[in-house]
């Protein structure tokens, strides 16, 4: 197996102090790859950079022309939110329209991430709910599939309709054979594949026809960056810097990806090591070497030669890309 490709480098002062390292991929639409560090074979969890594969069956199985569903619905059924008061509204009212309400979510309770939010519901004394959870989009995007099939309330279940749905679609778009899944943080099934097979996977979706499942969800997410993710995050500082343009999406334990519809390619990729800012670091870094970026935007430079500095603002070293990625 070949072995991770230097990701970023950590720098304090003259010493170079941390190198995280990984695996990633570009693709096009014909499953060839066109640029990779590492091993583009590597089996991977792709975490919540999966969520607009998990979010097909919405669009394919009728379910969101049924009740009704516009592109920010399809954007928080990609998402993994803050919690803001923007997307729990949105979501609060895709309930009512189901004619459920909390309790039918699988995912978990979850203080808000948004920090106005969050210090709101922890000042007035409330609870925080299901619908607080980071993934309650998605499975808002489950409980509308399971309604329309009529299936059974566990839908979080490996071999529920909606899960197995999820799988076909999984299999579809990445072109293999999923060796199995892991169960994710909001208590649903994420299917494995290889790191190719989820460029693949993306490039499927930048190469999609208007009108097509797929290109109603990346459309979405490039429509309502501010819904994909929230304010201070790199999905949507980054769709924003790129002018709605590209599609991006993060996932645990150091994973992105890129849908890039101008050039019908897809970007795949994962930080050996599980931390957000290598994977920032080398998506940042990718978008601007196929020019999809300005290196130069700030919020650019914010993820790939960003300035660290202690509790008393002062600079102590640099997070850069490494040498492959520079």
């Amino acid at each position: 197996m070949t072995q991770a490709a230097p990701f970023a480098e950590i720098w304090r002062g003259p010493f170079l102090e941390s190198v995280h390292s990984g695996h990633a991929v570009v693709c096009d639409s014909s499953g060839q790859i066109l640029h990779t560090w590492g091993d583009p074979d590597t089996v991977i969890l792709p975490r919540s950079s999966a969520k607009m594969i998990q979010a097909l069956p919405l669009i394919q199985s009728g379910a969101a022309d049924a009740y009704g569903l516009g592109p920010q619905h399809l954007a928080l059924a990609c998402a993994s939110h803050q919690a803001a008061d923007l997307h729990v509204g949105i979501i609060s009212d895709w309930l009512k329209t189901l004619g459920l309400d909390d309790r039918a979510f699988r995912c978990g309770t979850a203080l808000p991430g948004d920090e106005a939010a969050r210090n709101a519901l922890v000042c007035s004394g409330t609870q925080p709910c299901q619908i607080h959870h980071e993934c309650s989009g998605k499975h808002a995007g489950f409980l509308s599939v399971n309604a329309h099939m009529g299936g059974g309330a566990d839908y979080e279940k490996p071999d529920h309709p909606v899960q197995r749905a999820c799988l076909e679609a999984f299999e579809r778009v990445t072109g293999t054979t999923s060796p199995g899944f892991g169960i994710d943080g909001c208590s649903v099934p994420n299917f494995a594949t290889t790191l190719h097979g989820m460029a693949r996977a993306m490039a499927h979706f930048a190469a999609a026809p208007d009108g097509s499942a797929e290109a109603r969800l990346h459309q979405a997410m490039r429509l309502h960056p501010d819904l994909v993710a929230g304010e201070t995050r790199a999905c949507t500082n980054l769709m924003r810097a790129m002018n709605g343009k590209v599609a991006l999406k993060t996932g645990a334990e150091g994973f992105f990806i890129a849908i890039l519809p101008d050039q019908n390619i897809g970007v795949a990729l994962k930080a050996a090591c599980g931390t957000k800012r290598a994977a920032e670091c080398a998506i940042t870094s990718i978008l601007v070497k196929l020019g999809a970026l300005d290196p130069n935007h700030p919020e650019a430079l914010k993820y790939r030669n960003a300035p660290i500095e202690n509790r008393r603002g002062i600079i102590t070293g640099t997070l850069k890309p490494a040498a492959g990625f520079a």
